[in-house]
């Protein structure tokens, strides 16, 4: 029988270059070395269906505001992907901090897949605390009222299977309302995990990233990741890690991740 995803696509978007002790919770031994971040936007493919995108990614302006690196726009990434914008029907959202939620508009006639507890966290009090507030933009949620308001969004409420091959998975700790997204391929089951997991060095070190709403919760959200994942990194995409590109099949800064990675995740990290 053929798998119902036939390809995932992980497309990166933008960079940005940093030391090792900014991706951690906890002091690390190699604190002082390079250990960039790389922003990706993920599409999957079926047979008979549109292409479901998901995250949005950021644009320019948040590129500056932030100092982040632009490899190209996401719109061009898609194009280079073979997708076309403006068919897109269907995209996930896995959060809504910027660099997962900055771009709706690239995406006009596109529903949007949201959990519940995650518009509700980022349009209540809690933003009013500055440090919370940081990694959303408020312009972009104001977008997605806008969309909602517009009949353009979808709510989710915790676990839910969003089509044939693809399944929606709470993981809240990282945000209130984090989704994972699980894809059936044929050679299993390839577990997009956002930021449940920025870096695989966050799961084999045992060492949060420093940003998150509840630490235990999102513990508990990575050892889900790692179960869904059948307990193989192989098979477990972090939002954020340059090795994606460095050990899956990869050209032109997407790479296949549908596709077994050339050298076990475990013998990189």
């Amino acid at each position: 029988m053929t798998a119902p995803v036939t390809r995932i696509d992980a497309i990166r978007y933008a960079r940005h270059e940093r030391k090792a002790a900014a991706n951690f919770a906890r002091p690390v031994d190699d604190h002082d070395l390079p250990m960039p971040l790389d922003y990706y936007i993920w599409a999957i493919h079926r047979e008979g269906h549109p292409p479901v995108i998901v995250d949005t990614g950021f644009g320019e302006d948040a590129a500056l505001a932030r100092g982040r690196i632009m490899v190209r726009p996401v719109v061009e990434g898609l194009r280079d992907a073979g997708i076309d914008h403006l068919l897109v029907e269907d995209v996930i959202l896995t959060h809504l901090h910027y660099d997962h939620a900055g771009s709706l508009g690239t995406f006009p006639n596109a529903k949007f897949h949201v959990q519940d507890a995650e518009l509700a966290f980022a349009t209540s009090r809690h933003v009013c605390d500055h440090g919370v507030r940081a990694p959303f933009d408020g312009e972009p949620v104001a977008q997605l009222v806008r969309k909602l308001y517009a009949d353009h969004v979808v709510f989710h409420d915790g676990d839910e299977s969003f089509g044939p091959g693809i399944d929606l998975r709470l993981a809240h700790g990282h945000t209130a309302g984090l989704q994972m997204v699980c894809c059936e391929t044929a050679r299993g089951t390839v577990v997009l995990a956002s930021d449940a997991a920025h870096l695989y060095a966050n799961i084999t070190r045992g060492l949060p990233f420093p940003i998150f709403v509840d630490e235990a919760d999102y513990r508990r959200a990575q050892d889900r990741a790692v179960e869904l994942a059948g307990g193989s990194l192989d098979h477990l995409i972090p939002g954020h890690d340059p090795l994606v590109l460095a050990c899956f099949p990869a050209e032109n800064d997407i790479a296949r991740v549908d596709l077994p990675p050339h050298t076990p995740i475990l013998e990189r990290v």
